[in-house]
């Protein structure tokens, strides 16, 4: 059977904005091409790179150490719940992501993807501005309920950005299913589904990193 791989994940490029007021990656060089070439044989060369930035860049996961001191870091989360998961793709049809658009659905044990198309506002000052979609907090806990093995989001916050509680991070980190913000594209993913990947680097004592994120698909 043939599959296509469809990048979900921002690319992430210097000094790029992903979340309001913070600051975007610096990417530059340790060891130049150029200053590689007196190191090594004539006509061999090698770029040696450097990126300052914070883990919140481009499409990053959130693992409960994010939220919690005592949750699991990047480090030690089950790759089992980040990699070669079923997928399951959700329209929200309204601003608030409630219950109602996941209740004909089973989630339990698989990658449960927000689908709302805010990523068309990506790098523009309305994406991250008060209209973003959300998750609700009632939604969350229907979703602690039936323990997904992750949530993602297409928007610049699985939270509302006005409520300052962030109930919807708490309530999934608090339950150990990770999050991942500012997905893109899934307007390519089928509802008959998909196989999800998303693993990020296992820092120790890092609650959140960057992600490729990309999903596996059945079809030419």
């Amino acid at each position: 059977m043939n599959t296509r791989v469809i990048d979900l994940s921002h690319p992430v490029e210097h000094n790029m904005v992903t979340y309001p007021g913070l600051p975007g990656p610096v990417i530059g060089d340790h060891l130049s091409r150029a200053d590689s070439r007196g190191r090594y044989a004539e006509g061999t060369e090698f770029q040696i790179g450097t990126v300052t930035m914070l883990s919140n860049t481009g499409t990053y996961l959130d693992a409960p150490f994010h939220r919690f001191p005592d949750g699991a870091d990047l480090a030690a989360l089950d790759l089992s719940r980040l990699v070669d998961l079923d997928g399951v793709v959700v329209d929200a049809t309204d601003r608030a992501v409630g219950p109602e658009a996941f209740a004909d659905l089973d989630v339990t044990g698989r990658a449960v993807i927000v689908r709302t198309g805010w990523d068309r506002h990506w790098r523009t000052p309305e994406y991250g501005g008060a209209q973003a979609p959300f998750v609700t907090a009632a939604a969350a806990e229907w979703l602690v309920e039936r323990q997904p093995a992750l949530v993602g989001i297409d928007s610049v916050n699985i939270d509302d950005l006005a409520d300052l509680s962030r109930p919807t991070h708490t309530a999934l980190l608090a339950a150990g299913i990770p999050i991942i913000e500012h997905l893109r594209g899934l307007d390519r993913l089928s509802p008959a589904g998909f196989r999800f990947h998303a693993a990020p680097v296992g820092v120790v004592g890092m609650g959140t990193f960057p992600v490729r994120a990309y999903a596996i698909v059945d079809g030419v």
